[in-house]
Order: structure tokens, then C-alpha cells, then sequence
């Protein structure tokens, strides 16, 4: 298969090291706030990744002190005040395409690696990463209501599936700060873990994911999204027609081979291990 193009190099910027792409906010002058530019390169990137070899497992980050500061309010909200409505909705659409569309129900595992400050808008696309590893001495914030807006984007949506009502609404209420192992605590992330042990905490993440199907991987996380908003009968249906589906599309032979290794030839506990078939 050729490569994709690659649209990044501007505000977004793609490493690989290993079967991971790297994928940065690149606007470390501006703490990574996003940017209407940023938003329909960082969905141009996604979209190349996803049929890019070199891609197993996406990782998202930001260059500099910073993972994302939110949205740029300058140009977000003084550029375009005297822009139509039409203009705006553009705007708003081409965020959403790749914060709540794209990389919620990306076809590869994502991780957010979180290396610095994190505001507003920066949460959306946090909350949609698959899992999240944060610095300890990474610092969030929803600061809107400090300058007098309400957390847009989907940010409250966001914030509320991820930490809980009463977290929710104390940080959206008070604008107040808090570090890496309180949202660790909260929920908004998988582990805290200090600011030197970060990129190797995520890269032994990664490598785990790496090792499944990844076929019934990506089955697994779109079940676990999808059944949220089910009832129980239609997620039980929803649940089996996937897990059909997913052995289907991926042939079996990762299952089939584990279960020999399990039941045949006593070489697997699939409680504690990850079938692997070169062994």
C-alpha cells in the first residue's frame, strides 16, 4: 500500500517512533491553543494516520510546555464577531469534525499524552482520546466563566461523561485549577505519573494495545461507546452483532489461537497474559 500524503507540518506535526505516531498540537508560542487552521489540519492528519502503516497506536500531544491551552480567542472569537452565521457555523462544524467525530470513533487506539497545561476547549479532545496519561505537574483548568462564557465545544459534555456532576460543575463554577493526580482521581485520566516517566508510561501503553487483534480492538471501544446510550435489550443485540462481525473482518485466527494455546496446549492464561502468536 503507498503512503498517504502528509498534510501536517504547520500547526499539527506527526513523529513515529515504533508503530506509534506521534501526533502534536504545534503551537507551542500560543500554548497549542486551537485554531481554525489547526482544526482542519489536525482532521486532515487523523484521516491520513488511519490508513498509514507506520500507525498503530495514535498518541496526542503537545509540543512545548503545553498539551492545549483551548481556543485561540482571537481567532475563534474577536476575528469573526462580524462574520455571518454561516461563517460561524463553519467554524464551529470544522472543530467538531475532528473533536467529537473523527477521533472519538477513530479507527485506531488513541492516547493522550498530557504534558502541560490543559484549558477550555482542550478537554473535548481529551475526553475523546481512548485513554489519557498525564504529567504529574500538568495543569487543567475550564476557565470561561473567569471572562465571562460558558464552556462551548462540548467541553460541559465532555467534562460531565468524564469526572461526574459535582467535579463537573465545581470546576466549571469556579474557574479553579487542578494538577495531574487529581485528575488522575476525578477520572479525566487513566494515571498521573511525574513529568520524566511520561512518554515511557504511554509507550508501554501503546506497546500493550499493540499486542491484540487489532480488529476486535477497535470493536471492543466502539461497543463500549456506542451501549452508553443503549437500553439493555438493544445493546445486548448491538453487542453480539459486533462481536460477530469483528471475527468476521478479522478472520478469527488471533481467537482460534489463543484458544489452542488455552485449552490444547496449556500454554496461555488469558486472565493474565496476551495471546502471542510467535510463541
Amino acid at each position: 500500500m503507498s503512503k498517504p500524503n502528509e498534510p501536517w507540518g504547520n500547526t499539527v506535526d506527526v513523529e513515529f517512533e515504533d508503530g506509534i505516531a506521534f501526533v502534536f498540537f504545534n503551537r507551542p508560542d500560543k500554548k497549542n491553543c486551537m485554531s481554525p487552521t489547526l482544526n482542519r489540519e489536525m482532521y486532515a492528519t487523523l484521516h491520513a494516520l488511519e490508513l498509514d502503516e507506520r500507525a498503530k497506536v495514535v498518541v496526542l500531544t503537545g509540543r512545548g510546555a503545553a498539551w492545549s491551552a483551548g481556543m485561540d480567542l482571537k481567532e475563534y472569537f474577536r476575528e469573526t464577531d462580524n462574520e455571518d452565521d454561516l461563517f460561524k457555523m463553519r467554524i464551529r462544524e470544522e472543530s467538531a469534525a475532528w473533536q467529537q467525530v473523527k477521533l472519538r470513533y477513530y479507527g485506531k487506539p488513541t492516547i493522550a499524552m498530557v504534558n502541560g497545561w490543559v484549558f477550555g476547549g482542550g478537554f473535548t479532545p481529551l475526553a475523546s482520546c481512548d485513554l489519557a496519561i498525564a504529567s504529574d505537574d500538568a495543569t487543567f483548568g475550564l476557565s470561561e466563566i473567569n471572562w465571562g462564557i460558558l464552556p462551548g465545544g462540548n467541553v460541559t459534555k465532555s467534562v460531565a461523561d468524564t469526572i461526574g456532576n459535582r467535579n463537573a460543575l465545581y470546576y466549571i463554577m469556579t474557574g479553579e485549577t487542578f494538577q495531574g493526580q487529581k485528575a488522575a482521581a476525578m477520572g479525566l485520566v487513566n494515571e498521573s505519573v511525574p513529568h520524566d516517566q511520561l512518554k515511557a508510561r504511554v509507550v508501554e501503553l501503546a506497546k500493550e494495545l499493540m499486542k491484540k487483534d487489532p480488529v476486535v480492538l477497535r470493536s471492543a471501544k466502539e461497543v463500549f461507546k456506542r451501549v452508553r446510550y443503549m437500553d439493555y435489550e438493544t445493546a445486548n443485540d448491538y453487542i453480539y452483532a459486533k462481536s460477530d462481525g469483528s471475527l468476521y473482518r478479522s478472520g478469527g485466527e488471533f481467537r482460534s489461537g489463543a484458544m489452542k494455546a488455552f485449552l490444547d496446549d496449556k500454554k496461555l492464561k488469558p486472565g493474565l497474559d496476551t495471546y502471542d502468536k510467535e510463541k
